[in-house]
């Protein structure tokens, strides 16, 4: 498994439900520093700065973000594994979100301090996000 740095982003996050057919929200589009939006056949996720979801909507708050530093080329092979096997292993859940250039890694807030120790543990750098 590869060695990796991952940085922390600042804040916490909340992870969003809405309605498959529902519209892109305005508030997450709008939302400062990460986001994320995936429409499936089922659902309409998004992932914003907990502080940006409005009341009234379906969400789990209290998420910490690992930002793994790539960019990775598509041919690369076990870089999220190299990642979420340690903290499988630690019994930490996670929620992942890939884009074209890396791999982000939720894990939620209680569970921060302990990703951090498992992950350096597994050979991995961890540091804030500047």
């Amino acid at each position: 498994m590869p060695a990796l740095t991952l940085s922390i982003l600042p804040d916490g996050y909340a992870i969003c439900r809405l309605e498959p057919g529902a519209p892109v929200p305005g508030w997450a589009l709008a939302a400062p520093g990460f986001a994320s939006i995936t429409r499936t056949r089922s659902e309409l996720s998004v992932v914003v700065i907990g502080a940006a979801v409005p009341s009234g909507i379906r969400h789990e708050s209290g998420w910490r973000i690992f930002e793994l530093q790539g960019p990775f080329a598509f041919t690369e092979t076990g870089i999220l594994a190299s990642v979420a096997d340690p903290l499988r292993d630690a019994k930490i859940g996670i929620f992942a979100i890939s884009t074209f250039d890396t791999d982000y890694v939720l894990v939620k807030a209680g569970d921060l301090g302990r990703a951090i120790d498992v992950l350096e543990n597994a050979g991995h750098t961890v540091r804030s996000a500047q």
